[in-house]
């Protein structure tokens, strides 16, 4: 099959799978190492390589999931909290074999915008890899997002813009 044939049905099966659909199992060794991989050639300005992934598995993920429940719970009134979305939270990263959390390092060399771009298409690279690996993935940017930096020991000029959950279909 030509390349161009292999890259349209790549791009074409391409599709967010939900963590709920996830079956068991960790991944197969490797697998965290090429989606990262694949990122790295997202097309950046000045080569500022604007992302900044940190991945969570086994007990970790667990941690991560627990954080944000609490960062959820801790963000509503009592009237509005919901247990079943502090749950659900929880759920989702269960469900996951990995997540992957996707920041921005803000270079103060560029506007903003162009560096939140060149980081959508390193997860762009990352989801065609995924499809590519036939593994499920999913970028969800829960509002829980924007309290995460203290947790990621982020820096003052980067910013958490979402979760890349992955898992086997």
């Amino acid at each position: 099959m030509e390349n161009i044939h292999i890259l349209k049905k790549i791009i074409e099966d391409r599709k967010s799978h939900y963590p709920k659909d996830f079956l068991p199992g960790e991944l197969k060794e490797g697998t965290i190492d090429e989606i990262l991989y694949s990122a790295q050639f997202a097309p950046n300005h000045k080569k500022t390589k604007p992302w900044r992934f940190q991945v969570f598995q086994e007990l970790d993920k667990e941690v991560l999931g627990e954080e944000m429940a609490e960062i959820y719970k801790n963000s509503v009134s009592e009237e509005h909290f919901l247990e079943k979305k502090y749950l659900d939270i929880q759920r989702k990263v269960n469900a996951s074999a990995a997540i992957i959390t996707i920041s921005v390092n803000f270079s103060g060399l560029l506007p903003e915008w162009e560096e939140i771009a060149a980081t959508a298409m390193a997860v762009q690279n990352m989801y065609l890899t995924c499809t590519a690996l036939e593994i499920g993935c999913y970028w969800s940017t829960p509002a829980v997002k924007e309290e995460l930096g203290k947790f990621l020991n982020l820096e003052e000029n980067q910013k958490c813009i979402g979760l890349f959950y992955v898992g086997n279909i």
